[in-house]
């Protein structure tokens, strides 16, 4: 018998801080997906903790493909399970 493989989910995370307080969160500016983000997908709005996020979908079977080039303001990470 063959089978279909899974089809790849990938989430592409921009995110930013507050340059004026060094001790701001990091929040999400963008999220895109590509597939499926499911349980994690209310945690990748605009302005919500984007540590929060990516420690969701580590939890669900996301592993880190690449992070931007990042500074102390902003920065990307993708992800992907599959």
């Amino acid at each position: 018998m063959v089978s279909i493989p899974r089809p790849t989910d990938l989430v592409l995370i921009t995110f930013e801080r507050n340059p004026l307080d060094p001790s701001a969160p990091i929040t999400i500016v963008t999220a895109n997906v590509v597939g499926n983000a499911s349980p994690c997908t209310t945690r990748l709005r605009p302005g919500r903790s984007a540590q929060r996020a990516v420690d969701c979908l580590l939890a669900n079977g996301f592993v880190v493909e690449c992070a931007g080039p990042s500074n102390d303001v902003s920065g990307y990470i993708l992800l992907q399970r599959g």
